[in-house]
């Protein structure tokens, strides 16, 4: 699954006011046996989208049609739980680009950014008042500037800065994973293994 490049967003959200979402609800361990990162989507929250027969849960979020986009907006400790990589795959599969919390478990957050997408961490404020404007505007619009490094709640025109990774942030600019950034600097790499070996 390649990586895409992001520069800026506006989409609508999908809320899911659940705080402490670990990994095994992100994707239950049964569904970890393929090793590439695609079709895993089909299985993202599954014991929350869907009931032991297999239809899906009224009322869940995702499965609400008055949400969309490619904004997941969630409750504080996000990604907490087992370190798997799958979790991150499955949110991206599905076609989610940004996770906004106001805080991420290290290992998924940095999972998250290896797969191309942008774990954005906010206050506790500016979550509210996101869950606010979608209960009143299910459609409300969210913004991201991954170049300025800004999320804008576009129903109350309230803007944070967000934190990431100097190098993330360049390789999400770039739709890059480690091994692309690694082939786009190859001439630098080339000329410095050349000056070493005179």
């Amino acid at each position: 699954m390649p990586i895409t490049k992001f520069e800026k967003l506006a989409s609508p959200a999908i809320p899911l006011n659940i705080e402490n979402i670990d990994t095994d609800q992100i994707i239950p361990a049964r569904f970890l046996k393929a090793v590439e990162r695609k079709g895993f989507g089909d299985n993202l929250f599954r014991d929350w989208r869907y009931d032991k027969e297999g239809n899906p849960v009224d009322g869940f979020p995702l499965n609400d049609g008055r949400y969309g986009g490619q904004i997941l907006i969630a409750g504080d400790n996000f990604g907490c739980g087992s370190s798997r990589e799958h979790a991150a795959w499955a949110i991206y599969d599905y076609g989610i680009r940004v996770v906004v919390s106001t805080s991420f478990a290290d290992i998924f957050r940095n999972n998250a950014l290896n797969c191309g997408l942008l774990p954005i961490k906010v206050s506790g404020g500016f979550l509210k008042g996101a869950f606010t404007a979608i209960a009143a505007e299910p459609a409300a619009q969210f913004e991201i500037d991954l170049r300025e490094q800004t999320i804008t709640n576009k129903h109350t025109g309230e803007t944070e800065q967000f934190d990431i990774d100097g190098y993330k942030k360049e390789c999400l600019l770039n739709g890059y994973d480690d091994v692309d950034y690694l082939r786009s600097i190859m001439p630098e790499i080339e000329a410095y293994e050349a000056r070493k070996e005179l």
